[in-house]
């Protein structure tokens, strides 16, 4: 902020330095202007009385004028002065004897003493030296330049307190927004990192550093969300395929088998134990980068062999789980369904999403379908199950919350959470809408491939 106001004064004061030299220099050049035409004027003149004073033998030298066409200047004054060769004033004639010493004895001299300009220059006739002069007075000196110096220095206290105005003003458009951003985000802290900043108060650039800041918060929130939540995720994750593999070990061992049983039972656990690695896996990346885009987490994969991986998961966890897949709102070009992601995370994400579907409805049957515009792909997944009472919607991305209709159904209301902390990894975007006995439709934004 000091630093801003420092700038603002060195701004000011160029700007005031720069409208000094811009009057000035209008000054000056209107000033030299106005004593050059006018000595011109007053060398005419001088001129003149050269001929009237010397009888006109200086025809010669001078240009031929006639007084009855010059018009008079103000207070205008002929003079003559014969001097000796040492300068010695023999007779005068209309010349003040204090300006004998300001006068070129050789040539010609033009001068200024007080309102009074004088032009004079040097003759000879007879082998005697004369001086002739004409003086008047500069009617624009002394009255439009006047008048021009006056209008010039309320033009320039008029610029200097423009100047200070359109500084203020502009501090204060600037500063203003740019300290309402501080005191919103000075206002976030750990217990509230859902909360973000108000992008359309925001114009231009600020609005740019308004979504930065928000993206940050997102990476921030998920990140510490992740973190805190990564042993009640490993626990919720890692309970199904575990029950798996200790009931599928519990039920070769309550009785004597064949061979060719107990491999399939052996089969069936190593799938199980596979799938147990993998969600372990997921969960440890996805505690150990939090929402950091990271070139080694993220590849090139197919929505849609996530979504029917994420099918099979769910079918596997309960066989009496129904999908029904839409699948005719695909792009004819493939390329298009390829999102910049972790497969494992994404069939993590959906399995979750596609199992809590079956699991409030009472007909077990989730709806899925996929569709692609330019860039990004949506997937909407749909029940006609129990729904959400509209008041607990903004809770449901709480860890541990549960709708206050889901009694006497299994659950600990760390899916939807898990879920979504994916989708925001991945740049996304989902949305909850839930009407209660109707059913609950979750929609989820994807950025395509193409789009990076």
């Amino acid at each position: 902020m000091h630093n801003y106001n420092r700038k603002l004064i060195y701004l000011i004061a160029i700007l005031i330095v720069y409208v000094s030299c811009f009057v000035g220099f209008i000054f000056y050049s209107i000033t030299n202007f106005a004593f050059t035409d006018f000595y011109k004027r007053l060398d005419l003149r001088r001129n003149i009385a050269a001929e009237k004073f010397l009888n006109n033998q200086l025809a010669n030298q001078t240009d031929q004028w006639s007084l009855d066409f010059i018009e008079n200047l103000n207070n205008q004054h002929e003079f003559l002065v014969e001097f000796d060769q040492h300068g010695n004033i023999l007779r005068s004639q209309g010349l003040h004897a204090e300006l004998w010493d300001r006068i070129n004895k050789t040539g010609t001299s033009n001068f200024k003493a007080g309102n009074q300009f004088y032009s004079t220059k040097y003759f000879t006739k007879d082998n005697k030296h004369y001086i002739v002069g004409a003086s008047a007075e500069n009617y624009f000196y002394t009255h439009h330049l006047r008048y021009l110096r006056n209008l010039l220095i309320i033009s320039f206290i008029l610029g200097v307190l423009f100047i200070l105005v359109v500084s203020v003003f502009m501090k204060r458009s600037f500063l203003k927004p740019i300290l309402t951003m501080m005191k919103e985000v000075q206002e976030i802290g750990s217990e509230n990192l859902d909360k973000r900043l108000d992008e359309d108060k925001y114009k231009g650039d600020l609005q740019d550093l308004a979504l930065t800041f928000n993206g940050m918060l997102t990476r921030l929130e998920t990140s510490f969300e992740t973190q805190k939540n990564f042993i009640s995720n490993a626990s919720h994750e890692l309970n199904t395929p575990l029950t798996s593999i200790i009931g599928q070990a519990d039920l070769a061992l309550s009785k004597e088998r064949t061979k060719e049983e107990y491999q399939r039972t052996l089969l069936k656990i190593i799938e199980s134990a596979e799938h147990l690695e993998k969600k372990t896996r997921a969960l440890l990346l996805l505690a150990r980068t939090g929402f950091v885009n990271n070139s080694t987490m993220l590849n090139p994969v197919r929505i849609d062999q996530i979504i029917m991986d994420a099918e099979l998961t769910v079918k596997a966890i309960n066989d009496k789980f129904k999908i029904v897949t839409d699948f005719s709102l695909l792009p004819d070009d493939s390329m298009r369904l390829k999102i910049n992601g972790n497969a494992i995370l994404l069939q993590l994400a959906l399995s979750n999403i596609i199992s809590n579907a079956c699991k409030y409805s009472s007909d077990r049957t989730a709806y899925i379908a996929l569709g692609a515009l330019d860039n990004k792909v949506f997937i909407l997944i749909k029940d006609k199950g129990i729904g959400i009472p509209s008041k607990e919607l903004g809770h449901i991305y709480d860890p541990y919350f549960r709708a206050s209709n889901t009694s006497g159904i299994d659950g600990y209301g760390i899916g939807l959470p898990l879920a979504r902390n994916i989708i925001k990894l991945h740049g996304g975007i989902l949305k909850v809408n839930s009407i209660v006995g109707e059913g609950t439709t979750v929609e989820i934004e994807l950025p395509t491939y193409l789009r990076f």
